[in-house]
């Protein structure tokens, strides 16, 4: 937003300047001296500083109504003082395989990313494959498939089946990190998850997240927020810090980047519906972390999936609304112990059966019972 400077010249300008010269005179004159003027109060910014962002983000919300404007104050309104386990978002599974953002033949939704999150997604799921420059395929494409090596969303090997387990132009991942990170930053109150399904090294993908622009800005990081010891924020602090992007991977060895293992900070249903639909039970991911899992002081994210094996825009019309709605009250939330998924994910989320649920709208109601 462009700030209007307003000029002193033009019609009564010359007529105020004695008085603004009176009134600068006199504020002078009432203004304390350097030498008795209050010290700004360091001690306690240095306290609120060492006790981690969430602190500062606190007690920058906190100072009353006049500094809870902008982004936080639309975060309040909609959020409350509630934590980021508290709220529930819409999520998409494989959402890189998609109709927009490259010429998939298998897809699991039709948007691109970016119009997904315009759209009121807020949990995208990818997957990373390292791809290594291939010259055969550069010359049988036409010049059509000459990739560099790095890190690209493929659904399976980077090089078996185009349009299938890859598709052309190829999504680098960091690519559409940058997508997500643009979003964030052109929508200062909003949160985004991403949950990788993990087929690099470390090193390969901290080389692509060292190439997005700004992620260092709104990377949330769990230890410098000590989620462990108090839990996780409140929206009001994440949006306030503008740590606002959660990247959780399903392998555990990439924590010094930033990507938390969702295995120790998530719980999870196992994802099929089976391939006609009706296994709608709501049993545990891992057999060793069940929904219901309980920990002193901390409390997982819950991450539902609602999808089949094979993704299809009839089967995401049939089990998108009141079936989703029901596996919800009836199944996932007792399995979880009482609680709501925090994100629920699934194929074609703009698709739904004639009972007048839909995902987005599921969600809102998942919000409105907290």
């Amino acid at each position: 937003m462009s700030i209007r400077r307003r000029s002193g010249a033009g019609r009564g300008g010359s007529t105020r300047r004695p008085a603004v010269l009176l009134l600068l005179l006199l504020s002078l004159l009432a203004a304390p001296s350097v030498a008795s003027a209050a010290p700004p109060p360091v001690p306690a910014r240095a306290a609120t500083a060492a006790a981690g962002p969430a602190a500062a983000a606190r007690a920058a919300t906190a100072a009353g109504p006049a500094a809870a404007t902008g982004a936080v104050a639309q975060a309040r309104a909609r959020w409350g003082d509630k934590r980021l386990d508290e709220v529930s978002f819409l999520a998409t599974h494989n959402a890189f395989t998609n109709y927009e953002d490259a010429r998939w033949t298998s897809v699991a939704q039709s948007e691109s990313i970016r119009h997904q999150l315009d759209n009121g997604v807020r949990g995208l799921s990818l997957d990373t494959h390292w791809y290594e420059k291939s010259r055969w395929l550069c010359v049988i494409s036409f010049g059509s498939d000459c990739y560099p090596s790095d890190v690209y969303l493929c659904h399976g090997e980077c090089k078996t089946f185009a349009g299938v387990t890859y598709a052309l132009p190829r999504q680098s991942f960091h690519g559409s990190m940058q997508t997500v990170v643009d979003f964030l930053a052109a929508n200062p109150t909003e949160v985004v998850s991403i949950f990788l399904e993990d087929y690099v090294s470390p090193q390969q993908l901290g080389n692509s997240l060292g190439r997005v622009r700004g992620l260092d800005q709104v990377l949330f990081r769990p230890d410098a927020w000590n989620v462990r010891g108090q839990g996780w924020p409140r929206m009001t602090d994440l949006v306030a810090s503008g740590k606002r992007l959660l990247i959780f991977s399903d392998e555990g060895d990439r924590e010094h980047l930033g990507v938390m293992h969702d295995k120790a900070w998530t719980v999870s249903n196992y994802w099929s519906l089976g391939d006609l639909g009706d296994d709608v039970s709501c049993v545990t991911r891992w057999a060793d972390v069940p929904l219901d899992r309980q920990e002193p002081g901390f409390r997982r994210l819950f991450m539902m999936s609602h999808h089949r094996n094979v993704p299809t825009v009839i089967n995401a019309a049939l089990d998108n609304g009141s079936k989703l709605r029901d596996r919800i009250d009836q199944r996932c939330r007792p399995a979880a112990g009482g609680r709501d998924p925090n994100f629920v994910a699934v194929d074609f989320h703009r698709l739904s059966d004639s009972s007048g649920h839909h995902p987005a709208s599921i969600v809102s109601e998942l919000n409105a019972r907290n």
